[in-house]
């Protein structure tokens, strides 16, 4: 099968979750800005989470470009990912609504690090279906900053129960790290 299907299937999920997790931000009370400060700590749950749906968005579309064609492994893989992250808008809400709170935190960042395991699973079926000889395989040849992301979620995840400021920033530092589209595939399809 092709990627086209796959990739159309996936972008409606992604605008889906999108949707469901700004519905989520409703308006205040009155009509002063000072009516807008208690939605503060959700509309940076929801920034946080926008740019990382929009950076997981983003890597899923050069992966597809990379490959050319995808069996069942690659499909679970995808579905694996969409799910967990159909969890996000969830997520968003919870640790929003309750000011960043230490279990609000850990879930929100359990959350972050499945969705990162997935992808990196996704990555892997994808590999391994197109073969060593692939654009993919020679994309992906280091995975460096997959493996950092992960061990700052790590760490992240741990602090939440004891510092959940620092969790949160550790987790927007992963959404820097991986905020510029990935070189790495972009460059691929250049040459």
């Amino acid at each position: 099968m092709t990627t086209s299907r796959l990739e159309a299937f996936s972008d409606g999920v992604f605008a889906i979750i999108i949707t469901i997790m700004v519905l989520e931000l409703k308006v205040p009370e009155g009509h002063y800005f000072s009516d807008l400060q208690p939605l503060i700590p959700k509309f940076l749950s929801y920034l946080l989470s926008f740019i990382y749906l929009g950076i997981y968005w983003n890597n899923h579309h050069h992966i597809f470009q990379a490959i050319e064609k995808v069996n069942g492994g690659v499909l679970w893989a995808n579905l694996g990912l969409l799910f967990i992250l159909s969890l996000i808008p969830f997520t968003t809400a919870w640790m929003g609504e309750n000011h960043f709170e230490q279990e609000t935190v850990f879930l929100y960042g359990l959350n972050l690090l499945l969705s990162a395991l997935m992808f990196f699973i996704l990555e892997n079926a994808s590999l391994k279906h197109e073969g060593e000889s692939s654009k993919i395989h020679a994309a992906l040849g280091n995975r460096t900053k997959e493996y950092f992301s992960i061990f700052i979620y790590l760490l992240s995840e741990i602090c939440a129960f004891y510092y959940p400021l620092l969790s949160t920033i550790g987790f927007a530092l992963v959404a820097v790290i991986w905020f510029v589209p990935d070189k790495r595939i972009e460059n691929l399809l250049k040459s």
